[in-house]
């Protein structure tokens, strides 16, 4: 297996499966095929000076339809890369666009409505041309929300330039802490029967309506609940659980935490957090 490029934090081969098989690209539904509501192709991008490669996966969606973030919410579906040949890929993380905030019949999801681009930074062996084929796992959702699969192939060259889509998809990212004015966050622990209750408090100045706390953990093996969270001022405060595979309690690395705000005017990432 793929290893994830660690440096560039969370994003890794392969995450947690949607909770029911992905429907093939052939499948119909609300009467229409995949085809005609969502395009998925590779951007084969350029070669950056460090010897990694920085390529992106453009989905085109028809009008109405969100497909979902890393974090999909209890509505939504993960958005995962599985690369089935790859010969001379060592590694490769996903660079997230900021999302949006998203209801539907009464339940939260996370995503991105119409088109994104979703920038991939791939570690190579060797400086020469590597051929990637794949598949993509992801959701779709207007009234209804379901899984689909659709193949992904291309060639990752050493010679091309620099990509304006694939640009504007890494401009578009989360704000630092920093950037936003955000001071720190601190992370409470608990047991419980199955594993952590971690509450947060994070100093995060409003970032608009729709306004939630979002908790993840390095590990997409280890389960993170939707976290239920309010504003206090300037302060977020959550509560999750986090629940590892063999259900019970562990020691947690609250290093290993990612905190991400999300609201109508921005998106703001922590990395981490202290007791």
């Amino acid at each position: 297996m793929l290893r994830a490029l660690h440096t560039l934090g969370f994003a890794s081969l392969v995450a947690a499966a949607a909770c029911f098989p992905p429907a093939p690209a052939s499948a119909e539904f609300a009467g229409r095929s995949v085809d005609e509501v969502v395009q998925v192709s590779l951007i084969e991008g350029w070669r950056m000076e460090d010897g990694r490669h920085m390529a992106g996966i453009r989905i085109t969606l028809a009008p109405g339809w969100k497909t979902y973030w890393r974090a999909p919410g209890d509505g939504g579906v993960p958005t995962v890369l599985r690369l089935r040949s790859a010969e001379g890929i060592e590694g490769m993380a996903i660079h997230w666009p900021a999302p949006e905030i998203f209801f539907t019949n009464g339940l939260r999801s996370i995503g991105y409505r119409d088109d994104v681009v979703l920038p991939v930074e791939f570690a190579l062996s060797d400086g020469g041309a590597h051929r990637l084929e794949g598949r993509l796992d992801m959701g779709v959702c207007l009234d209804i929300c379901l899984p689909i699969s659709l193949d992904i192939e291309g060639e990752l060259l050493p010679d091309r330039e620099r990509d304006r889509a694939i640009g504007r998809a890494l401009s578009n990212r989360p704000l630092t802490a920093t950037e936003a004015g955000a001071g720190d966050a601190r992370c409470s622990v608990e047991p419980i029967s199955d594993g952590l209750r971690v509450t947060v408090t994070a100093d995060v100045p409003p970032t608009g309506s729709d306004e939630t706390l979002v908790l993840e953990h390095r590990d997409p093996q280890i389960w993170v609940s939707e976290a239920a969270s309010r504003r206090d001022g300037g302060t977020m405060t959550a509560v999750a659980d986090v629940v590892p595979s063999d259900h019970g309690p562990f020691a947690l690395n609250r290093g290993d935490l990612r905190i991400t705000v999300i609201g109508s005017r921005m998106v703001v990432e922590l990395d981490g957090c202290r007791g």
